[in-house]
């Protein structure tokens, strides 16, 4: 059920019977000279709206920018400010939790968001709002990835590039593929740490081309199939979330003895 579809009496059915709301977020940033800017958002809108379709819960429209600033030096990388970004997702979420919703979780297919939708989240559990949790695409299929790809590179690598060959396949310049791999960095973000250091800041200080890994063992076939797989893991998640009272999701009590306990 994608909410700008519907009428506001529709709507009022759903909260009588439905709690639960997703949220797909990503980013606009470069992703190499062969994947567009939208790769990270069109990757959530389409999983979002995937999985909702199998489980009619409802879908807010994707937040297409992040927190991007590392990726600034590439043209037409767009970005906001942390407390920005946390301050307007958090207000989106108050606004779904004032119509009834009080379970949300936040279809994420960009990293740079994940600390920042954890703090949300964790705002809103505090004070007994809702329960909102960060959903990462990559992270709910790892051994599938591995099994797929020999370096699948932790940014518009090969895992990405078959994404998007299956959600948007004219929008992957085939053509630049081997450009991709030769002229960015194979390896992972983990072999530029120094002494356990992280030495590095942004995105073109490990790559001159903004990119990681072999974009040219990504097939529209390994799309599908990674697809489809974090398709299943998100409509678990969302009929997980679904069947838990929502007593057992609000925070625990404090154990005794309270400090304004009466003495």
């Amino acid at each position: 059920m994608f909410l700008p579809h519907q009428t506001w009496p529709d709507l009022a059915d759903y909260v009588t019977d439905e709690s639960l709301a997703v949220v797909p977020l990503g980013s606009t940033e470069q992703h190499g000279p062969h994947l567009p800017e939208g790769t990270d958002y069109l990757i959530a809108e389409a999983l979002a709206h995937a999985a909702t379709d199998r489980t009619d819960h409802l879908c807010t429209p994707v937040i297409p920018v992040g927190v991007s600033s590392h990726h600034r030096q590439f043209h037409g990388t767009m970005w906001v400010d942390p407390p920005v970004f946390r301050d307007y997702v958090e207000n989106l979420s108050r606004n779904l939790t004032y119509h009834g919703i009080d379970r949300i979780v936040y279809v994420n297919a960009h990293g740079g968001n994940v600390t920042h939708l954890r703090e949300v989240g964790s705002r809103l559990h505090r004070d007994g709002t809702a329960y909102a949790i960060e959903w990462m695409w990559d992270e709910s299929i790892p051994e599938l990835i591995r099994d797929v790809f020999e370096t699948p590179g932790p940014h518009g690598g090969p895992k990405e590039t078959a994404m998007i060959m299956h959600i948007a396949r004219e929008l992957v310049r085939e053509d630049r593929l081997e450009d991709a791999r030769d002229d960015g960095a194979t390896f992972d973000y983990d072999a530029e740490r120094v002494h356990g250091a992280t030495t590095f800041y942004d995105s073109i200080e490990n790559s001159p081309n903004g990119v990681f890994g072999d974009q040219t063992d990504a097939t529209p076939e390994i799309g599908a199939e990674l697809f489809e797989a974090a398709t299943d893991q998100l409509v678990a998640l969302l009929e997980w979330l679904d069947e838990k009272p929502f007593d057992d999701l609000v925070p625990r009590p404090h154990v005794e003895p309270r400090p304004d306990r009466d003495r």
